[in-house]
């Protein structure tokens, strides 16, 4: 009872003070003020919000450059940048968000939300997977109701080819707060089932996650994928069109599926998905 009333608190204080910080002149901003901004204008996430928040992360490290929360985000907006391709200079951005997470574990080693972002980042960017899990584990030690922090362990299982132990990280999360962010732990669910092959569950999920965050780019592949194993190729065929108007990658460059058969299962998929022989 306890960890569910913390977990529901949480959340609805920080929109609480994201709403009055959004309400200020830029101008009379601290540090602080400029990182709520920052996560107000990062979700729901689209290239022009993550620039965005990007920004306003950046004037709040000029400020305190040991600030861990704001260097924990600015190295999730690079990665989001070189995970879509939403940036001209995707070298730069991907040492810039390992250089800041690793910056952000260095201020604040026991802040479980600087722990569960420089593991999020750390783990796409190719650190141990063991390792990364490790972080997380420790944030959720640290704050058992910390619904993200379930959420990013639920993403690291996933990439980890633990589909199981995913899908009860992220119902712990959602049970912790229900309404925080819908559309990446339904993604997080739906890709699990894919690599289950429980495709149709795989496809409710994702469908919701599409609905819940429509300018999220993994959700379309995934749904995509999923499609044309079932055999729905028109249908899978339509997502990549509607992925095509978010960003230019169909097919990441980078992909964190340390599972073999886990990560020839999504991309058989996608190359179905555009037309192309496996």
């Amino acid at each position: 009872m306890a960890l569910s009333v913390a977990g529901v608190i949480e959340p609805t204080l920080q929109a609480a003070e994201i709403r009055r910080s959004a309400d200020r002149p830029t101008g009379n901003l601290t540090a602080y003020d400029l990182y709520l901004r920052a996560l107000a204008a990062l979700f729901p996430i689209t290239r022009e919000r993550t620039l965005d928040a990007l920004g306003l992360l950046e004037q709040a490290i000029v400020i305190d450059r040991h600030y861990g929360p704001a260097l924990s985000w600015a190295a999730f907006c690079h990665g989001r940048l070189v995970s879509e391709r939403w940036t001209e200079e995707p070298e730069i951005s991907r040492r810039k968000a390992a250089d800041l997470a690793r910056q952000a574990l260095q201020a604040g080693e026991n802040d479980p939300g600087i722990l569960a972002n420089a593991a999020h980042v750390l783990a796409y960017f190719g650190e141990d997977i063991g390792a990364m899990i490790g972080l997380v584990d420790r944030a959720l030690a640290l704050n058992p109701s910390f619904a993200r922090g379930w959420n990013v362990s639920g993403t690291l299982r996933v990439w980890a080819g633990q589909p199981d132990v995913a899908i009860e990280h992220v119902e712990t999360s959602l049970r912790l707060s229900p309404r925080e962010r819908m559309g990446t732990p339904l993604f997080n669910i739906g890709v699990a089932y894919f690599f289950k092959r429980r495709f149709e569950e795989a496809a409710s999920k994702l469908v919701l996650s599409m609905q819940a965050d429509p300018g999220f780019p993994p959700s379309y592949r995934a749904l995509a994928a999923c499609y044309a194993h079932m055999g729905r190729l028109d249908e899978a065929r339509e997502i990549v069109a509607k992925l095509r108007s978010i960003t230019p990658l169909i097919v990441p460059s980078d992909v964190q599926f340390r599972n073999p058969e886990h990560r020839e299962l999504f991309l058989s998929g996608l190359r179905l998905a555009m037309g192309e022989e496996t």
